[in-house]
């Protein structure tokens, strides 16, 4: 299974990000697909995860300005980032999550830098 994050970069406080998870190299479903985040000192959090039947939950803090979607047919998801903030600044990854094997996989992360 590989999943390749890409997206990531600099930008400034207000901007706009759109990260991608492109999953392979598998043969079950994904049952669940989460993007999560770490900046420096700080533990890994969920910011969003989305079923494959499109439900999605947030973390609180990024209600209303981040938007997590996926491609069934593609096995891709995305994390758009509207109204960034410096406090997003974070190495962002995503997982995915197979049900009928009860398995985790985690793709390499992403930098993600909101400058003030």
């Amino acid at each position: 299974v590989q999943l390749q994050a890409s997206g990531g970069g600099l930008v400034q406080a207000g901007g706009s990000l759109r990260l991608s998870c492109a999953a392979s190299g598998f043969t079950y479903s994904i049952t669940t697909f989460g993007w999560y985040r770490q900046a420096p000192g700080k533990q890994r959090e969920l910011v969003a995860g989305i079923t494959n039947s499109g439900s999605a939950t947030y973390a609180d803090s990024v209600k209303g300005r981040f938007t997590i979607s996926r491609d069934n047919a593609n096995n891709i998801a995305y994390l758009q980032m509207n109204s960034l903030k410096p406090e997003d600044t974070a190495v962002y990854y995503c997982k995915a999550y197979f049900s009928e094997i009860m398995y985790d996989h985690w793709g390499q992360g992403t930098q993600v830098t909101v400058s003030s």
